[in-house]
């Protein structure tokens, strides 16, 4: 992940929206009706959690916090939507979802948070919040469908926006520390699609990452889909969410896994 200086502060997730819509929108008007396809994708995903994150500052060293032990973390389940559209080899999407983890606990050592030291004995309450938007390009290098049955390979390209909040506060002394950042940050990866029976039963495998030498971002899905009808798909399948970042005073390493199903409507 980039360092602390790549991180843009504050509230920019109305600019981020308009601007990934506004290219959706862009490319929308100026491909041709001929071979156009879009549609939209709803799923909601089923992730266990598992991580730890650390905030320190100059003066104090952060003490490393498992998510669910020390901050008290359970399993959230949350839903998560996309806008597409297309022609030929050529693809775009929008995709956004929302993770929200609240945990109370009571310590069993001292702790220190971003400066702040946290007691033994103290009732803490600690929030965990992020937003992920995702803006995909992908073009099929490899399209070897037919009638029948076929696949294809597609590179792809994406730029994702991690809005990120972590708060930790006292119940007992009102003590309070949060520290939030917004970074973008640049993905690449590969999407495999198998269709058999004429797109009836289908098949994708879609991964992208990135590592920079302070950590790495890593997303990862893999679904089975059946077309009842024509232009709608039911979908289930499993994703995993890895993200081991190290700037200057955060550290987080941290993973989301789980199945997910949903429904796409495309015309």
């Amino acid at each position: 992940m980039p360092g602390t200086e790549g991180f843009l502060k504050g509230d920019k997730m109305k600019k981020i929206l308009i601007l990934c819509l506004s290219a959706l929108t862009l490319m929308a008007t100026a491909l041709p009706a001929q071979g156009f396809e879009a549609g939209v994708r709803a799923y909601y995903w089923f992730p266990s959690l598992d991580g730890d994150i650390t905030y320190s500052d100059n003066s104090l060293k952060g003490t490393k916090l498992d998510l669910q032990d020390d901050l008290g973390f359970d399993d959230e389940y949350y839903p998560f939507g996309e806008i597409f559209l297309g022609l030929g080899d050529h693809h775009l999407s929008f995709s956004f979802y929302r993770a929200d983890y609240k945990g109370t606990e009571t310590l069993d050592q001292d702790i220190n948070f971003g400066g702040d030291t946290f007691f033994a004995g103290e009732r803490i309450k600690s929030t965990l919040k992020y937003d992920v938007y995702d803006l995909t390009y992908q073009y099929d290098v490899l399209d070897l469908e037919n009638v029948l049955a076929g696949f294809s390979l597609g590179l792809v390209g994406r730029v994702r926006v991690f809005d990120f909040e972590a708060e930790v506060r006292s119940e007992s002394t009102g003590l309070r520390q949060k520290e939030d950042y917004t970074v973008p940050v640049p993905m690449l990866g590969l999407n495999f699609h198998l269709g058999i029976l004429a797109d009836i039963l289908e098949a994708r495998i879609l991964a992208t990452g990135m590592g920079y030498w302070d950590g790495y971002m890593i997303d990862a899905q893999a679904e089975l889909s059946f077309t009842p009808i024509p232009f709608v798909d039911i979908h289930a399948g499993y994703r995993t969410f890895f993200v081991d970042a190290d700037t200057n005073d955060l550290k987080l390493n941290y993973n989301t896994s789980g199945l997910y199903a949903g429904i796409t409507v495309s015309f």
